[in-house]
């Protein structure tokens, strides 16, 4: 539809100049030299225009398939941006040909089920030899959730003014998070008998409980952490709760180096398969 509005505004504007070489006819001789002048340079106007329009159309769409593609990439969507720019102009800089800009950006999105809004300023100093840049300023509102491991990181990021950290970590947070949920929702189905999540799918406990031998129960503790330098890993401990008469047989001590064996397992087999081998140790065979 605006390809063909934008013709007909092109076939108006012929028409038009075109009436008016019609009423100039009638006029002296020497006047249509300047008749035929004017039609050609309203019509080389329009084709400008319509020339101009196409590329700003096509440069639209390129910037729209390469955020698509960003948002497919990090699973970041963002909903709304705006951004105010200031330019700071004084005497002292003039006479010294610098050129500062403040850029304030204001944009929110979301990234699967975590909500954010981030504000921050760019100073950009530009003088004959190199242009920089750098944020001056930065603010992260998180809307709440459950993930209490985002709380901290959050003011670091703040306080280091590390944009392309909290985005880049909230990416792989997310990522963990989303795997910790299929994986406990994976063992919930499988053994429904034994495995309970004590907090739901998003829990971050996981219990195990013997179906032959009541009140034996383990409890994994997924937890997601970022370090100090934004990288995201997750961290398992294992708890366990046993009748008072099992650690009283218990001479060699296996339940109580039970956690230290548990992070041994996880090492050499990896998480899904560490959880699997321990839940089938308290399982019954009807639940193989």
């Amino acid at each position: 539809m605006d390809r063909q509005l934008a013709e007909v505004r092109v076939l108006e504007a012929e028409v038009a100049a075109l009436m008016l070489a019609y009423e100039e006819m009638l006029a002296p001789v020497e006047d249509t030299a300047r008749v035929q002048k004017s039609c050609q340079e309203i019509h080389q106007s329009n084709s400008e225009e319509w020339k101009s329009s196409e590329d700003l159309r096509s440069n639209l769409g390129h910037l729209e398939s390469e955020l698509l593609f960003l948002s497919m990439l990090t699973d970041i969507n963002i909903s709304n941006y705006s951004k105010k720019t200031e330019n700071l102009t004084s005497t002292e800089m003039t006479e010294k040909s610098i050129k500062k800009v403040i850029q304030r950006h204001k944009l929110s999105g979301n990234c699967h089920m975590i909500t954010f809004q981030v504000e921050f300023q760019i100073l950009e100093v530009q003088n004959k030899e190199n242009l920089s840049s750098v944020i001056t300023d930065l603010n992260i509102i998180m809307e709440p959730n459950a993930y209490s491991e985002l709380s901290e990181f959050v003011s670091r990021a703040e306080e280091r003014r590390d944009l392309f950290m909290f985005f880049r970590s909230l990416h792989f947070f997310v990522e963990w998070c989303e795997y910790r949920k299929r994986t406990f929702e994976h063992f919930k189905e499988k053994y429904p008998e034994s495995v309970h999540l004590l907090e739901g799918a998003s829990s971050s406990y996981m219990g195990i409980q013997s179906t032959s031998q009541p009140g034996f129960e383990l409890v994994i503790i997924w937890r997601i952490q970022i370090d100090e330098e934004g990288k995201v890993l997750p961290k398992l401990d294992l708890l366990t709760k046993v009748p008072q008469q099992a650690l009283e047989l218990d001479q060699k001590g296996v339940i109580e180096t039970a956690p230290l064996s548990f992070r041994t397992l996880l090492g050499a087999l990896g998480i899904e398969v560490a959880l699997e081998s321990l839940i089938r140790t308290l399982c019954t065979e009807e639940n193989h």
